[in-house]
């Protein structure tokens, strides 16, 4: 990570001149947004770097390429996510209510930014590279780390009930959310599917918790 990540947002402010924004600022909104539009495969670093008004150069110094451009993207984004769903799991009476807590922070932030939502969405674990490397970010493994502690909490709270296999639980919870999330942003993308309100995710995994 550059030393000035701290210092650099991800959202360049649209009030303030492409020249007073740092290249570093302004590589990362240009992938964040050519990614979301057009994948990670068919997005090019001179595509990148003209958006950004700067050269592939500086995406290269940077961020040593286009990987690891989106890498932090992912790293910086799930460092904001990761925060706000702390403050939902903090105020949250028991395991069961923490993870719907935590649902709902994801949900409203994919709302809020469809453009991060894709990125997480479609591009969060891709196979990539000539050794067909697995792309799995720290935020992603802290993530599931969490989700495999509210789980052990719900069940010593009894809000949760049965005793299941964690990794496989972890990874149904996980992909329930992501699917749903996934067809909202989908139909409203394509406008091919029947899209759902957003209350229907809540209501949806409330069920499949109750279950458990």
């Amino acid at each position: 990570m550059s030393p000035d990540s701290n210092r650099d947002a991800e959202h360049p402010s649209p009030d303030r001149s492409p020249s007073l924004i740092s290249p570093r600022k302004r590589l990362l909104a240009s992938g964040k947004a050519l990614f979301a539009e057009k994948g990670y495969e068919a997005t090019s670093t001179l595509s990148i770097a003209s958006r950004a008004r700067t050269s592939e150069s500086q995406l290269v110094r940077y961020f040593g390429g286009k990987a690891g451009l989106l890498e932090e993207i992912f790293n910086m984004s799930w460092a904001r996510l990761n925060q706000k769903i702390g403050t939902g799991v903090i105020t949250a009476t028991t395991g069961r209510a923490a993870i719907l807590a935590v649902l709902e922070t994801v949900t409203d932030a994919f709302q809020e930014d469809e453009e991060l939502g894709i990125i997480f969405l479609f591009e969060g674990r891709r196979i990539r590279g000539a050794e067909h490397e697995v792309f799995i970010s720290e935020g992603f493994l802290h993530f599931r780390d969490l989700t495999s502690k509210l789980i052990n909490r719900g069940l010593a709270d009894g809000s949760l009930k049965k005793r299941l296999p964690e990794a496989a639980l972890i990874s149904a919870l996980i992909g329930c959310a992501e699917g749903m999330v996934r067809d909202r942003l989908v139909a409203k993308r394509v406008g091919k599917l029947e899209d759902f309100p957003r209350e229907d995710i809540a209501t949806i995994f409330s069920a499949i918790l109750d279950g458990l």
